[in-house]
Protein backbone atom coordinates (compact mmCIF):
# COMPACT_ATOMS: atom_id res chain seq x y z
CA UNK A 1 0.00 0.00 0.00
CA UNK A 2 1.14 3.55 -1.35
CA UNK A 3 2.18 5.93 2.31
CA UNK A 4 0.28 8.88 1.56
CA UNK A 5 1.75 11.95 -0.09
CA UNK A 6 3.18 15.03 2.42
CA UNK A 7 2.76 17.95 0.79
CA UNK A 8 3.30 21.90 1.54
CA UNK A 9 2.81 25.19 0.15
CA UNK A 10 5.65 24.93 -2.18
CA UNK A 11 7.19 28.65 -3.66
CA UNK A 12 7.56 26.54 -7.01
CA UNK A 13 5.86 23.44 -9.05
CA UNK A 14 6.96 19.97 -8.92
CA UNK A 15 7.63 19.91 -12.42
CA UNK A 16 9.91 18.10 -14.98
CA UNK A 17 12.69 19.94 -15.24
CA UNK A 18 15.75 19.46 -18.04
CA UNK A 19 18.73 21.03 -19.07
CA UNK A 20 19.53 22.04 -22.58
CA UNK A 21 23.35 21.47 -22.99
CA UNK A 22 25.05 23.58 -25.86
CA UNK A 23 26.38 21.77 -29.11
CA UNK A 24 29.91 22.99 -30.43
CA UNK A 25 31.28 22.79 -34.09
CA UNK A 26 34.86 20.85 -34.06
CA UNK A 27 35.97 24.57 -33.64
CA UNK A 28 34.31 25.00 -30.31
CA UNK A 29 32.52 27.50 -32.03
CA UNK A 30 28.78 27.55 -30.82
CA UNK A 31 26.28 25.81 -33.51
CA UNK A 32 23.44 28.45 -33.07
CA UNK A 33 21.10 26.53 -35.85
CA UNK A 34 21.36 23.17 -34.08
CA UNK A 35 20.77 24.62 -30.43
CA UNK A 36 18.13 26.48 -31.23
CA UNK A 37 16.11 23.53 -32.98
CA UNK A 38 17.04 21.35 -29.50
CA UNK A 39 15.62 24.35 -27.00
CA UNK A 40 12.14 24.65 -28.99
CA UNK A 41 11.90 20.96 -29.19
CA UNK A 42 12.96 20.56 -25.65
CA UNK A 43 10.52 23.21 -24.45
CA UNK A 44 7.88 22.38 -26.96
CA UNK A 45 7.25 18.68 -26.45
CA UNK A 46 9.19 17.74 -23.22
CA UNK A 47 9.18 20.46 -20.76
CA UNK A 48 8.48 23.75 -20.76
CA UNK A 49 10.90 23.85 -17.95
CA UNK A 50 14.22 24.08 -19.29
CA UNK A 51 17.48 25.68 -18.41
CA UNK A 52 20.92 27.05 -19.83
CA UNK A 53 24.10 26.88 -18.19
CA UNK A 54 23.76 24.05 -15.72
CA UNK A 55 27.09 22.08 -14.62
CA UNK A 56 25.87 19.99 -18.37
CA UNK A 57 25.14 22.94 -19.89
CA UNK A 58 28.77 24.29 -19.79
CA UNK A 59 28.18 27.10 -17.22
CA UNK A 60 31.43 27.36 -15.84
CA UNK A 61 33.21 27.28 -19.34
CA UNK A 62 31.64 29.79 -21.28
CA UNK A 63 33.00 33.63 -21.84
CA UNK A 64 30.84 36.36 -21.10
CA UNK A 65 30.47 36.97 -25.27
CA UNK A 66 29.16 33.37 -25.26
CA UNK A 67 27.12 33.52 -22.56
CA UNK A 68 25.27 36.58 -24.07
CA UNK A 69 24.93 35.19 -27.46
CA UNK A 70 23.43 32.02 -26.35
CA UNK A 71 21.38 33.40 -23.44
CA UNK A 72 19.92 35.40 -27.05
CA UNK A 73 19.07 32.41 -29.01
CA UNK A 74 17.79 30.53 -26.17
CA UNK A 75 15.28 33.45 -25.24
CA UNK A 76 14.33 33.61 -29.18
CA UNK A 77 13.77 30.24 -29.59
CA UNK A 78 11.86 29.09 -26.99
CA UNK A 79 7.87 29.43 -27.11
CA UNK A 80 5.90 31.58 -25.20
CA UNK A 81 4.80 29.05 -22.79
CA UNK A 82 8.04 28.19 -21.89
CA UNK A 83 8.95 28.66 -18.75
CA UNK A 84 13.15 28.83 -18.51
CA UNK A 85 15.58 29.19 -15.92
CA UNK A 86 19.68 30.39 -16.55
CA UNK A 87 22.46 28.89 -14.86
CA UNK A 88 25.19 31.08 -13.05
CA UNK A 89 28.47 29.56 -12.48
CA UNK A 90 31.41 31.41 -11.08
CA UNK A 91 33.74 31.74 -8.67
CA UNK A 92 33.45 35.71 -8.41
CA UNK A 93 30.07 36.69 -7.00
CA UNK A 94 30.66 39.52 -8.78
CA UNK A 95 30.53 38.14 -12.37
CA UNK A 96 27.29 36.14 -11.12
CA UNK A 97 25.47 39.30 -9.98
CA UNK A 98 26.53 40.86 -13.14
CA UNK A 99 24.86 37.62 -15.77
CA UNK A 100 22.07 38.11 -13.36
CA UNK A 101 21.68 41.63 -14.37
CA UNK A 102 22.24 40.67 -17.97
CA UNK A 103 20.05 37.61 -17.81
CA UNK A 104 17.19 40.18 -16.18
CA UNK A 105 17.85 42.38 -19.29
CA UNK A 106 17.28 39.83 -21.98
CA UNK A 107 14.31 39.10 -20.31
CA UNK A 108 14.55 36.02 -17.73
CA UNK A 109 13.50 35.95 -14.06
CA UNK A 110 14.70 32.66 -13.03
CA UNK A 111 18.23 32.04 -12.06
CA UNK A 112 20.18 28.53 -10.94
CA UNK A 113 22.84 29.08 -8.38
CA UNK A 114 25.55 26.91 -7.48
CA UNK A 115 28.12 27.63 -4.73
CA UNK A 116 31.76 28.93 -5.11
CA UNK A 117 33.90 26.33 -5.53
CA UNK A 118 37.69 27.70 -5.04
CA UNK A 119 36.45 26.82 -1.50
CA UNK A 120 34.45 25.73 0.91
CA UNK A 121 31.95 28.68 2.54
CA UNK A 122 31.36 28.68 5.34
CA UNK A 123 28.11 29.39 7.44
CA UNK A 124 28.28 33.26 7.06
CA UNK A 125 30.06 32.90 3.52
CA UNK A 126 27.08 30.88 2.62
CA UNK A 127 24.55 33.38 4.03
CA UNK A 128 26.40 36.25 2.09
CA UNK A 129 26.53 34.35 -1.09
CA UNK A 130 22.93 34.17 -1.06
CA UNK A 131 22.07 37.56 0.35
CA UNK A 132 24.27 38.98 -2.61
CA UNK A 133 22.31 36.69 -4.95
CA UNK A 134 18.50 36.23 -4.00
CA UNK A 135 19.08 39.49 -1.74
CA UNK A 136 20.01 41.63 -4.29
CA UNK A 137 17.43 40.58 -6.79
CA UNK A 138 13.96 40.30 -4.90
CA UNK A 139 11.50 40.36 -8.67
CA UNK A 140 14.01 37.32 -9.39
CA UNK A 141 13.62 33.28 -8.76
CA UNK A 142 16.29 31.34 -7.52
CA UNK A 143 17.02 27.60 -7.74
CA UNK A 144 19.94 26.22 -5.77
CA UNK A 145 21.94 23.16 -6.95
CA UNK A 146 23.20 21.32 -3.95
CA UNK A 147 26.31 19.56 -5.42
CA UNK A 148 29.45 18.49 -4.07
CA UNK A 149 31.61 19.84 -7.32
CA UNK A 150 30.97 22.78 -4.44
CA UNK A 151 32.91 21.49 -2.06
CA UNK A 152 29.84 21.72 0.29
CA UNK A 153 26.50 19.66 0.76
CA UNK A 154 23.75 22.15 2.28
CA UNK A 155 21.45 21.19 5.01
CA UNK A 156 18.00 21.31 5.95
CA UNK A 157 19.10 23.31 8.91
CA UNK A 158 20.79 25.84 6.52
CA UNK A 159 18.10 25.51 3.75
CA UNK A 160 15.13 26.59 6.60
CA UNK A 161 16.96 29.33 7.52
CA UNK A 162 17.79 30.64 4.05
CA UNK A 163 14.38 29.77 2.75
CA UNK A 164 12.85 32.33 5.80
CA UNK A 165 15.72 34.85 4.96
CA UNK A 166 14.83 34.77 1.22
CA UNK A 167 11.11 34.15 0.44
CA UNK A 168 12.60 34.62 -3.33
CA UNK A 169 14.47 31.38 -2.96
CA UNK A 170 12.06 28.77 -4.17
CA UNK A 171 13.67 25.33 -5.06
CA UNK A 172 16.83 23.24 -4.49
CA UNK A 173 18.24 20.08 -6.75
CA UNK A 174 20.33 17.12 -6.04
CA UNK A 175 21.56 14.27 -7.77
CA UNK A 176 21.67 10.92 -6.05
CA UNK A 177 20.52 8.63 -3.54
CA UNK A 178 20.63 10.13 0.05
CA UNK A 179 17.20 9.79 0.68
CA UNK A 180 17.90 10.79 4.79
CA UNK A 181 19.55 13.83 2.83
CA UNK A 182 16.71 14.66 0.99
CA UNK A 183 14.28 14.09 3.63
CA UNK A 184 15.95 16.18 6.17
CA UNK A 185 15.61 19.20 3.62
CA UNK A 186 11.86 18.57 2.84
CA UNK A 187 10.92 18.39 6.57
CA UNK A 188 13.55 21.52 7.25
CA UNK A 189 12.47 23.93 4.39
CA UNK A 190 8.93 22.67 3.43
CA UNK A 191 8.73 25.98 1.62
CA UNK A 192 11.66 24.67 -1.53
CA UNK A 193 10.81 22.60 -3.85
CA UNK A 194 13.33 19.51 -4.32
CA UNK A 195 14.12 18.33 -7.92
CA UNK A 196 15.62 14.92 -7.97
CA UNK A 197 17.07 12.97 -10.50
CA UNK A 198 15.63 9.79 -11.51
CA UNK A 199 16.39 7.29 -8.41
CA UNK A 200 15.76 9.46 -5.42
CA UNK A 201 12.58 10.83 -7.35
CA UNK A 202 11.63 7.01 -7.39
CA UNK A 203 12.77 6.79 -3.58
CA UNK A 204 10.81 10.33 -2.20
CA UNK A 205 7.56 10.77 -4.90
CA UNK A 206 4.88 8.49 -3.39
CA UNK A 207 5.69 9.81 0.45
CA UNK A 208 6.84 13.93 -0.94
CA UNK A 209 5.87 16.67 -3.54
CA UNK A 210 9.00 16.78 -5.72
CA UNK A 211 9.64 17.59 -9.35
CA UNK A 212 11.76 15.42 -11.54
CA UNK A 213 15.29 16.39 -12.74
CA UNK A 214 15.79 14.89 -16.07
CA UNK A 215 18.70 12.94 -16.44
CA UNK A 216 17.90 9.52 -18.10
CA UNK A 217 15.01 10.75 -18.80
CA UNK A 218 16.54 13.19 -21.68
CA UNK A 219 17.42 10.15 -23.26
CA UNK A 220 13.74 9.11 -24.57
CA UNK A 221 11.13 11.91 -23.91
CA UNK A 222 8.17 9.77 -24.14
CA UNK A 223 9.71 7.31 -21.22
CA UNK A 224 10.83 10.62 -19.01
CA UNK A 225 7.10 11.79 -18.91
CA UNK A 226 5.93 8.69 -18.11
CA UNK A 227 8.47 8.65 -15.11
CA UNK A 228 7.37 11.95 -14.07
CA UNK A 229 3.50 11.16 -14.05
CA UNK A 230 4.05 7.53 -12.27
CA UNK A 231 3.73 6.57 -8.73
CA UNK A 232 3.89 3.55 -6.87
CA UNK A 233 4.45 0.06 -8.59
CA UNK A 234 4.22 1.74 -12.37
CA UNK A 235 7.25 4.41 -10.91
CA UNK A 236 9.45 1.13 -9.38
CA UNK A 237 8.89 -0.61 -12.63
CA UNK A 238 10.08 2.20 -14.62
CA UNK A 239 12.38 3.15 -12.23
CA UNK A 240 14.32 -0.51 -13.18
CA UNK A 241 14.29 0.19 -16.95
CA UNK A 242 15.89 3.66 -15.95
CA UNK A 243 18.56 2.00 -13.94
CA UNK A 244 19.48 -0.50 -17.19
CA UNK A 245 19.99 2.37 -19.20
CA UNK A 246 22.21 3.76 -16.43
CA UNK A 247 24.34 1.09 -16.18
CA UNK A 248 24.79 1.03 -20.55
CA UNK A 249 25.64 4.14 -19.86
CA UNK A 250 28.95 3.95 -17.20
CA UNK A 251 29.86 0.77 -19.21
CA UNK A 252 30.14 2.81 -22.40
CA UNK A 253 32.67 5.11 -20.71
CA UNK A 254 35.99 4.49 -19.23
CA UNK A 255 35.79 3.58 -15.76
CA UNK A 256 39.08 4.52 -15.01
CA UNK A 257 38.58 8.34 -16.11
CA UNK A 258 36.47 11.21 -13.87
CA UNK A 259 34.09 13.02 -16.49
CA UNK A 260 32.31 16.37 -16.24
CA UNK A 261 28.39 16.03 -16.17
CA UNK A 262 28.70 17.16 -19.62
CA UNK A 263 29.45 14.25 -21.17
CA UNK A 264 26.85 12.25 -19.72
CA UNK A 265 23.84 14.28 -20.26
CA UNK A 266 25.28 14.61 -24.23
CA UNK A 267 24.64 11.33 -24.95
CA UNK A 268 21.75 10.80 -23.34
CA UNK A 269 20.55 13.65 -25.23
CA UNK A 270 22.19 12.18 -28.58
CA UNK A 271 19.59 9.30 -28.56
CA UNK A 272 16.69 11.78 -29.21
CA UNK A 273 18.92 14.86 -31.28
CA UNK A 274 21.42 12.36 -33.57
CA UNK A 275 23.13 15.09 -34.92
CA UNK A 276 24.16 16.22 -31.43
CA UNK A 277 27.67 16.48 -31.35
CA UNK A 278 29.76 15.04 -27.71
CA UNK A 279 32.19 17.83 -27.29
CA UNK A 280 32.81 19.77 -24.31
CA UNK A 281 34.61 23.08 -24.15
CA UNK A 282 38.25 22.60 -23.17
CA UNK A 283 40.53 21.78 -21.45
CA UNK A 284 37.71 19.07 -20.26
CA UNK A 285 37.60 15.46 -22.03
CA UNK A 286 34.69 14.45 -24.02
CA UNK A 287 32.88 11.54 -25.20
CA UNK A 288 33.60 9.94 -28.66
CA UNK A 289 31.06 8.51 -31.51
CA UNK A 290 32.69 5.13 -30.06
CA UNK A 291 31.03 5.21 -26.90
CA UNK A 292 27.87 6.49 -28.30
CA UNK A 293 27.78 3.50 -30.09
CA UNK A 294 28.59 1.15 -27.23
CA UNK A 295 26.00 2.89 -25.38
CA UNK A 296 23.28 2.49 -27.91
CA UNK A 297 24.07 -1.20 -28.34
CA UNK A 298 23.81 -1.83 -24.28
CA UNK A 299 20.89 0.03 -24.13
CA UNK A 300 17.47 -2.50 -23.03
CA UNK A 301 15.40 -4.41 -25.30
CA UNK A 302 13.16 -1.94 -26.83
CA UNK A 303 14.89 1.77 -25.28
CA UNK A 304 13.98 4.75 -27.60
CA UNK A 305 13.04 2.44 -30.34
CA UNK A 306 11.45 5.30 -32.60
CA UNK A 307 15.06 6.75 -31.96
CA UNK A 308 17.18 3.67 -32.71
CA UNK A 309 14.88 2.12 -36.18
Amino acid sequence: MTPPLQTALKRYPPALLATCPVPWTNRDKFDEPLFRQVAARLARDFTPHVYLFGTAGEGYAVTDRQYDAILAAFREALPADAQPMIGIISLSVGTVAERIVRGRAAGFRDFQLSLPSWGALTEAETDRFFAETCGRFPDCRFLHYNLMRAKRLLDGDTYGRLARAHPNLVAVKMGGENTAAFADILTKAPALQCFFTEFGYAAMRDTQECGLLAAISASNHRKGLAYHAARGPQLAALAEEFRAVHRALKAALDPAATYMDGVYDKLLLKLEFPDFPLRLLPPYASADDRAFARFRAGLPSGWSAAELS
